[in-house]
């Protein structure tokens, strides 16, 4: 099974931008999202937020969870979109007991990815800020 220290040599071997904020618990700044990155028994759950629910705007809120559903069926490869606590977020979790490097870094770019894809596509259902 893989520990805390395999986490951070990949994160290393990655040259990931990152910070151990807690026991078993890693900050990874990449594309402007920060990603966390945290050991719960025996699975590594990875997580970044993409959007508060509550700057959605109101009349557009099924449009948006449709979009939402879409691009969780159809671009998400390692992980999925959920709410938690009134937040959108992309998380993934992987198995500590056979977790290799590829495997990691995977979903690792893959949540990323999405996150820095799929933001625009998102944000568009929230009311424009004024310049």
């Amino acid at each position: 099974m893989k520990t805390a220290e395999d986490i951070e040599s990949y994160l290393i071997r990655m040259d990931a931008n990152y910070d151990a904020v807690g026991e078993n618990i890693w900050v990874v700044k990449e594309s402007g999202a920060d990603l966390v990155a945290s050991i719960a028994g025996p699975v590594l759950v990875l997580r970044v937020k993409l959007l508060e629910l509550d700057r959605v705007e109101e009349p557009r809120k099924e449009e948006f969870f449709k979009t939402l559903l879409e691009l969780n069926a159809s671009e998400m490869l390692h992980g999925a979109y959920g709410l938690e606590e009134g937040v959108v977020v992309a998380t993934d979790a992987l198995e500590l007991e056979n977790l290799d490097f590829n495997e990691f870094q995977a979903s690792l770019d893959d949540l990323t990815l999405a996150v820095s894809k799929h933001y625009p596509v998102l944000n568009k259902f929230t009311p424009k800020q004024a310049a």
